[in-house]
């Protein structure tokens, strides 16, 4: 996939240790997130980006583009899919929930994923999380099934590439 991608309002570029800053903030939103020291998370997201160039695919930051403001972030991951069905992962700050901002940067990645031959995308999102559900409807995921109990309950979704828009990888 391309390292960077745009939409009418939005740049997305892969992330890296210039991201530490404001995805630091991102964490401090869930208080069960452990919270890096600024320079451990530069690393880990450095480290991050170098993983998103050897696979072909990682998480952009989403940023403003009339601004340049950076409001979360969205991309593909291995989590608990494959690198063959990748899942599609976004998060934004509390702040621009709302915006649209996720449904068009998701959308976005899910193009170019299956411009660049991924044949289906995952996503995992739990029960109560009634905004990202909305997201991945609006961008055609179909549920698939439910794993985990308790308070931890995954619903996954899928979505197939389009016909005529898949094309191997290799």
């Amino acid at each position: 996939m391309p390292p960077e991608l745009t939409t009418e309002r939005l740049r997305l570029r892969l992330r890296d240790g210039r991201d530490a800053e404001w995805n630091r903030e991102l964490i401090a939103e869930t208080p069960s997130r452990e919270l890096l020291p600024l320079d451990q998370e530069r690393d880990r997201l450095d480290a991050q980006r170098h993983a998103a160039e050897e696979v072909g695919f990682g998480l952009y930051t989403i940023e403003v583009a009339d601004t340049g403001e950076a409001v979360g972030y969205c991309g593909l991951v291995i989590g608990r899919a494959t690198a063959a069905q990748p899942e599609l992962a976004y998060e934004l700050l509390r702040r621009h929930v709302g915006s649209g901002y996720a449904t068009e940067a998701a959308a976005a990645v899910a193009d170019a994923a299956f411009e660049s031959g991924i044949p289906v995308l995952w996503a995992t999102v739990e029960r109560w999380n009634a905004p990202s559900f909305r997201v991945l409807d609006k961008l055609g995921f179909t549920p698939s099934r439910v794993t985990g109990e308790g308070p931890k309950v995954l619903v996954w979704l899928y979505r197939k590439a389009p016909r005529g828009r898949h094309r191997a990888r290799g």
